[in-house]
């Protein structure tokens, strides 16, 4: 990530990420779509509240094209399949930054 010129922060939850600042400053959010607490898709919903120009991109280990749709549906910028390389996540996150959000 940084060596594409992107400063990752990394959080152990997606309740330290809400309870932190970071999504004042936030450019894209990059998140689990199982998580323990929060999940991916209400962490989406709860950013697309209160942030809703902050682009999502998910991942996941576990395919479930209902669970892609339902992201996409909402908004998701990105939706990769692990194991992914560099080069899908970089491509994300770039079409991500350059994809004005829908309102």
């Amino acid at each position: 990530m940084a060596s594409a010129g992107h400063t990752p922060l990394v959080f152990a939850s997606a309740e330290e990420f809400l309870q932190s600042e970071a999504p004042e400053s936030a450019v894209c959010l990059i998140t689990d779509v199982r998580m323990p607490g929060i999940d991916g898709l209400e962490l989406q919903r709860r950013v697309r509240l209160k942030y809703p120009r902050l682009p999502v991109i998910f991942i996941t280990a576990h395919y479930d094209n209902e669970t892609r749709q339902r992201a996409l549906s909402q908004g998701a910028a990105g939706f990769l399949y692990k194991p992914f390389d560099a080069v899908d996540l970089l491509g994300a996150i770039e079409f991500a930054l350059s994809t004005p959000p829908e309102d």
